[in-house]
């Protein structure tokens, strides 16, 4: 992830983060929240926390969709919270996409392979264990620390061009550099493209995996949309700004994680490897979808009014019937969630969450208590609000248990539904 200087903790760009264009158009007004990975301690409930705009723009020129509200990137990642290793199925994808690369674009022995916004190291992991050099940046602190401590070299920084100059001087050039949820991530795109043109080897490759607009708008999946992503990517916009930063995209695929996400992989202007296609696909797709014309994004608003109404009648349906409800799972988009419909601890007595980290906090603002999953049998509340609805499947096939004892599961998204006796 790329930094700057420490200024306020939120200001406002007026202009494209792709293209510089500042024909820019609002066409989503989420409710504020704090950062949405803020938990917060019980010592901490007393200290007020801000929250920041949640709107979605439209750039008229590119069709780029992006926040243009930039929260501090040190307020947001130094002290973050989420880990990849936590989660079997992000454990998974990350040993097939090594694999996929790999396959692909063999490397010579001992190349390096460097991860940008690294996390715990899961995906380096699989590259090391293909005897690759393996180096993770990102500036979350501790958890860095920790991906060291386990054998994944993490260098707890952002990523900036002087940073990947440093590290080519060092360790040579990178066959790989993948950035993982991070193209979202940073303000400063063209900064963090520079420094992947310092680092990445003439015949070496960039694969840049986001959250895909075309599955966000598609399957309203707007809880997805919060302060740490900027940017809300498809791939004609991404390929006219790669092409503008010397990049040539050649290849653009939909992968399953986190509701759809893009993963598009490039190589510098004039490298060896050969485009495949699939980048024009996707955008006549996009095309005829109309996620480059602003009256898409405005419907999507509609529908997630729609969504919003039809939850809040059946959750304040069962609190007014005495029914208890408990929240599963805690990851970020929990907070715009519960945030834009109005679930506070009036409705959700407790989460419970499988990531260490979380549990004994307290979630940003609204401070609904996190506790481990056990609580579950513990306090058996009535229905279970699964706001990690991505993993639904999994979730309940891992607790038949409450399930058979009577217990229901409220699946939010991408369709409400109701699972249980």
């Amino acid at each position: 992830m790329s930094g700057g200087p420490q200024g306020p903790p939120c200001r406002r760009r007026d202009d494209c983060r792709l293209c510089g264009g500042q024909a820019l158009e609002k066409v989503l007004a989420l409710t504020p929240t704090p950062p949405a990975n803020a938990f917060v301690s019980r010592a901490m409930l007393a200290e007020p926390q801000p929250v920041f705009p949640l709107d979605l723009y439209f750039c008229r020129a590119c069709a780029h969709v992006q926040l243009l509200d930039v929260v501090d990137p040190r307020l947001l990642f130094e002290r973050y919270v989420y880990v990849s290793g936590t989660s079997p199925a992000f454990v998974e994808h990350f040993r097939a996409y090594a694999g996929a690369l790999l396959g692909e674009f063999p490397p010579p022995a001992r190349a390096l392979a460097v991860d940008v916004g690294s996390n715990d190291g899961t995906l380096l992991r699989f590259f090391a264990e293909a005897e690759l050099a393996v180096l993770g940046v990102d500036p979350a602190r501790e958890i860095a620390a920790e991906a060291t401590r386990r054998g994944i070299e993490t260098w707890p920084e952002f990523f900036t061009p002087a940073l990947a100059r440093r590290i080519r001087a060092e360790r040579g050039p990178a066959a790989f550099v993948t950035a993982n949820n991070v193209f979202a991530h940073v303000d400063d795109l063209a900064g963090l493209l520079a420094g992947v043109r310092a680092l990445l080897a003439g015949d070496g490759v960039v694969s840049i995996e986001v959250s895909y607009l075309a599955d966000v708008v598609g399957k309203t999946l707007f809880d997805t949309i919060y302060h740490e992503h900027l940017s809300y990517h498809s791939v004609k916009p991404l390929r006219r700004f790669l092409a503008a930063n010397g990049f040539e995209l050649i290849r653009a695929r939909r992968v399953e994680s986190h509701g759809g996400s893009l993963r598009a992989i490039a190589q510098l202007a004039g490298g060896p490897h050969r485009a495949d296609g699939t980048p024009g696909g996707l955008i006549a797709e996009e095309e005829s979808r109309g996620l480059d014309r602003p009256e898409t994004l405005r419907a999507f608003a509609a529908r997630i009014e729609a969504l919003k109404a039809r939850l809040v009648a059946l959750v304040r349906g069962l609190k007014a019937e005495g029914r208890t409800i408990a929240g599963f799972g805690a990851p970020a988009k929990a907070t715009t969630l519960m945030y834009h419909f109005g679930l506070g601890p009036e409705v959700v007595d407790f989460i419970v969450d499988d990531s260490p980290l979380k549990q004994g906090l307290f979630t940003p603002g609204l401070h609904v208590p996190v506790l481990p999953a056990e609580e579950i049998y513990r306090r058996r509340p009535d229905y279970l609000l699964l706001l990690a609805w991505n993993f639904a499947a999994p979730i309940i096939a891992r607790h038949g248990a409450y399930l058979k004892a009577g217990g229901r599961f409220i699946v939010p998204l991408p369709e409400l539904e109701v699972v249980g006796p």
